[in-house]
């Protein structure tokens, strides 16, 4: 079946994106899923991760995201993330920063060391870091 997908990108703070797209790619919790036009409904949680759709001109895009959930329809699909951004969005130093306070976090053995959240934020920086880094190739 030919034709676009619509694709909406919020978080509590802005839309990111809203745009026609040919093909949607997201990182469920179950794994990566992908949605074009005419999908049967459903709604997943999101990994922290990436999205990547290519519009209705052919181009390739990609944005990070730090979990949310994600709705298909057949002609639409909604991400309501707790934050996401444009791969050229991303500040590599920003999140190089972010990098090396967890990784100093993760590796101090203080009691009152909250380790889950420490290792959340190493795995989004890595994930902006990588998404970043890749749109220069």
């Amino acid at each position: 079946m030919a034709g676009n997908i619509r694709l909406e990108v919020v978080t509590p703070q802005k839309e990111v994106v809203k745009e026609e797209a040919q093909i949607v790619v997201a990182p469920g919790v179950l794994g990566e899923f992908g949605v074009l036009i005419g999908h049967t409904p459903f709604m997943t949680a999101l990994n922290v991760g990436t999205i990547r759709y290519t519009d209705a001109q052919g181009q390739e895009n990609s944005l990070f995201v730090s979990g949310g959930f994600a709705e298909a329809l057949p002609d639409k699909v909604t991400v309501l993330a707790e934050s996401a951004e444009r791969s050229q969005d991303i500040d590599v130093d920003r999140a190089k920063a972010a990098m090396e306070r967890a990784q100093k976090r993760l590796e101090d053995k203080a009691a009152d060391i909250d380790y889950l959240r420490a290792e959340m934020a190493l795995k989004r920086a890595l994930h902006r870091i990588q998404l970043a880094e890749s749109r220069h190739f």
